[in-house]
């Protein structure tokens, strides 16, 4: 009988220290996936912290944007005035990094704005139009000279320096030929019907 209960003693210490070998193992486990990173189940409790279990840091905050300075076909947007030939004006991309797209743009603007004060200041139209004819045609005439205008005007909102200045000069020349004295009828009698087609235009 005695032989028995020690054999069943025996028996009962193996079993607790196996379950002691177990548990352990199973909290070996627990810290491994922790320190790694691995998610844990739900039941799983992590020692010491009262089986809660911090969540991960999220990733940081996207900076801020500057709403005035945005790359766009690798060219700057200026709030200010600046000096350079990387510019976007009137189109999409254009004239961009371009040296020789730049100085194109700088003619086209100088161009149409001699336009814009030759329109102004010119008699297209003769006297002897008949009113309708001639209030269409001038009629045509301001819609191109604002529009020409207008497009002078989107061409300075780029803040270019350049623009800027042949935009000025264009209009200078423009008015030398055509609007000042210098080339005005010099004759001594009254003309009638001498002045221009359309109005001046205002700001």
């Amino acid at each position: 009988m005695c032989f028995l209960l020690r054999i069943t003693s025996i028996e009962t210490v193996k079993r607790e220290k196996k379950k002691t070998q177990e548990r352990g193992e199973k909290q070996r486990e627990k810290e491994k996936r922790v320190f790694r990173g691995s998610p844990m189940n739900s039941s799983d409790e992590m020692p010491g912290v009262g089986g809660e279990i911090a969540a991960p840091p999220g990733p940081p905050p996207p900076p801020p944007m500057n709403i005035y300075h945005h790359k766009l076909h690798r060219v700057v947007m200026h709030p200010t005035f600046f000096w350079g030939k990387n510019a976007e004006i009137l189109f999409s991309g254009w004239p961009g990094t371009r040296t020789g797209m730049y100085v194109l743009s700088l003619v086209f603007v100088f161009v149409v704005s001699v336009l814009v004060e030759m329109l102004s200041h010119s008699q297209l139209i003769k006297s002897s139009t008949n009113s309708l004819l001639g209030g269409a045609a001038e009629t045509i005439i301001h819609g191109v000279r604002v529009g020409l205008a207008y497009m002078v005007m989107l061409a300075l909102m780029s803040f270019n320096a350049g623009i800027f200045i042949v935009a000025v000069a264009g209009h200078c020349l423009g008015f030398f030929l055509f609007g000042s004295r210098v080339f005005r009828n010099k004759s001594p009698a009254p003309q009638r019907n001498s002045a221009p087609d359309l109005p001046s235009m205002s700001c």
